[in-house]
């Protein structure tokens, strides 16, 4: 998240066409629009490991999974977010163009300068969404992954998976390994910034 830029009378549908024009992604919440900013290598790998997986599992069925670059409007919060993770099985999801509206399962993989927006304002958003079932927290430096599970009468409880050698995504019908979960996170140590060469 960046700062937000916000003008009079900026709504959903001039956020739509100005973004448009935009070279880097952002979000929109209520009129204002915050930046988003890269992430560290091994967010990238984790989000595309869980993608991976879920695109396999999904093979054949009405379901489709988005990593990253899908928006996820949440008309309720006036709010376009981009998931890290998500996947949807409604037939409406599968028409759309620029952004879907009910995915039942997101994942969103914790920064420090996220972590506690995510698990806040994003996630309060995110229970506005009727057909969310799932919704999943990532910690890598912890390997940890945290599931919330809508119950009856909009209740949501955690399934922490601290420590354990699968976590379970009940709204697709998923066991991961947490061994792929994390797979090449540690491959590659990051390249240290040289100083440049002097004559």
């Amino acid at each position: 998240m960046g700062l937000p830029r916000s003008q009079p009378g900026f709504d959903a549908d001039a956020y739509l066409a100005w973004e448009a024009e935009q070279t880097d992604k952002s979000e929109y919440v209520a009129g204002e629009v915050f930046a988003m900013v890269g992430v560290r290598r091994v967010h990238a790998i984790v989000a595309l490991n869980i993608g991976a997986a879920l695109r396999e599992h999904l093979r054949g069925s009405p379901c489709l999974p988005f990593v990253a670059d899908m928006k996820l409007r949440v008309a309720t919060a006036d709010a376009f977010f981009y998931p890290d993770v998500m996947a949807t099985c409604d037939e409406r999801d599968r028409r759309a163009d620029l952004f879907v509206e009910h995915p039942q399962l997101i994942v969103e993989i914790l920064s420090d300068s996220t972590a506690a927006y995510d698990r806040g304002a994003k996630f309060a958003a995110y229970r506005q969404i009727a057909a969310l079932q799932e919704f999943v927290l990532i910690d890598i430096d912890a390997r940890r992954v945290e599931v919330y599970r809508r119950q009856p009468g909009n209740e949501w409880l955690l399934h922490d998976y601290a420590g354990e050698p699968t976590c379970r995504l009940e709204s697709v019908a998923l066991t991961l390994a947490m061994e792929t979960v994390f797979e090449d996170v540690d491959a590659v140590e990051p390249v240290e910034e040289q100083a440049p060469l002097t004559p």
